[in-house]
């Protein structure tokens, strides 16, 4: 009876060393394999990022869809002034729905922060998504349009905040798996049940065969913070990725106020200003994505061939002198009380240089981390939320001592002195920094 019971675990102890070391049963996707989402039509991958870039434009849209009803919520409720990316979408609905419906002050809290858990999700797995279908030649026109079509949210969300259902109903066909490794794990299942040959194997089943469930899970929600604490790659896009994103968040909460207490225009009025803000963007998408698809290619036929992260560097640099160029325009303009459109031009400038500098550093560590995209982003997503909370805190003070003049200086010198260094750190030194990081699976 003993014998009967060990024969299962000797038979699969057999099979796992027929395994290893032989490459002939290892799954993988063939050139032009059309189950390797890289493969797949033009039409589908737009399809996939236009569903991205739908949820994106939801998630920023929820920021701001009660802006319109603000003032009605607050007397209603006696308020003072003080896995996957479909069910995400549903219970962002449901959460949001409850929004309308809440009869305190307390339930309203608690449904804006339980939908803004769900809405976290698209962040974290965006650039992973991206990564799967797209090829690191072909990644930056997708990039582009993902990063701006959510900034537009902001804008959109207190007009239509009923449209949040009708794109998230339209995104369902193309809310389809593209991970690499679990499609080759699911072809592998396939072939060992249609061959009768259990020798059949994808990587990441070697990697996990024998750890438990519990394992599996407390890896993969420990891996973002992995990458922060140990991988100098990451840590570097992560200050550089919060600084950036800092900086715009110091710009809009200080613009709209600029042209009501400096220019005496009508708070009505003085929000149209961010078009400003918003045509940078714009530009910024629309010069990044193509030229970072060119100058990879470039650079690549230049190497022999030979592609890598760092064929990326060379697009961030435009970016890190466009930024402060922006800033000490537009805060010098105002400080002078130059003609609006000056202090316009300069905010446009200053956010095209951020969006030219942050696409192109989420590029690099896209290509820096292929197999864990989305941790990465995960993981440099903290700092940025933390910089977009605080650096609006301390702006209004900032201005009221030093005047826009001075205080866009010292946020440019910021800028400058640490964005250009780290620029020619990762062009130096960021192969080596990738080869010495510790796996990050």
């Amino acid at each position: 009876m003993a014998d009967i019971e060990q024969a299962p675990q000797q038979t699969e102890t057999a099979v796992e060393k027929e395994r290893d070391g032989n490459e002939a049963f290892l799954v993988t996707f063939s050139p032009d394999d059309p189950e390797n989402p890289q493969n797949w039509s033009k039409k589908t991958k737009w399809g996939v990022t236009a569903a991205l870039t739908a949820t994106g434009f939801n998630r920023i849209m929820l920021s701001t869809i009660m802006a319109s009803a603000i003032n009605t919520i607050a007397i209603d409720l006696n308020m003072t002034n003080l896995d996957r990316l479909f069910i995400t979408n549903v219970w962002v609905l449901i959460w949001n729905l409850i929004c309308g419906f809440a009869n305190s002050k307390g339930l309203l809290l608690a449904s804006r922060l339980l939908a803004g858990f769900g809405a976290s999700a698209v962040y974290a797995l965006g650039y992973g998504v991206l990564g799967d279908v797209w090829p690191p030649e072909q990644r930056g026109r997708s990039l582009g349009i993902y990063l701006l079509v959510p900034l537009l949210g902001a804008a959109f969300g207190p007009i239509l905040g009923g449209l949040q259902a009708i794109l998230a109903v339209a995104s369902i066909p193309f809310v389809i798996e593209t991970y690499a490794p679990l499609l080759l794990h699911r072809k592998a299942e396939s072939l060992r049940k249609n061959t009768a040959d259990p020798r059949y194997y994808a990587e990441i089943e070697t990697r996990e065969e024998g750890r438990s469930a519990a394992w599996k899970l407390q890896n993969s929600l420990s891996r973002p913070l992995r990458l922060l604490m140990f991988h100098p790659i990451v840590q570097i896009q992560a200050i550089l990725g919060a600084i950036n994103y800092g900086l715009l968040y110091f710009a809009l909460s200080s613009f709209s106020s600029l042209f009501v207490s400096a220019y005496g225009e009508p708070v009505s009025i003085s929000g149209f200003h961010y078009i400003a803000l918003c045509l940078g963007e714009v530009a910024g998408a629309q010069i990044c994505g193509p030229s970072m698809d060119y100058t990879y290619r470039k650079l690549t036929a230049r190497a022999g061939g030979n592609s890598s992260p760092e064929l990326r560097i060379p697009l961030m640099v435009p970016g890190a002198i466009l930024t402060p160029i922006g800033l000490l325009l537009y805060g010098w303009a105002a400080q002078y009380n130059m003609f609006w459109l000056v202090v316009d031009l300069g905010a446009a400038v200053l956010s095209l240089g951020m969006q030219v500098f942050g696409t192109t550093l989420q590029a690099y560590v896209m290509d820096s981390y292929p197999e864990h995209v989305s941790s990465a982003s995960a993981a440099t997503q903290f700092l940025r939320s933390l910089t977009a909370f605080a650096f609006p805190l301390f702006a209004p003070r900032m201005y009221e001592t030093l005047g826009y003049g001075w205080g866009n200086s010292m946020l440019a010198f910021l800028s400058i002195g640490i964005g250009l260094p780290s620029t020619g750190l990762l062009w130096r030194c960021g192969a080596k920094l990738r080869a010495k990081k510790q796996s990050s699976y």
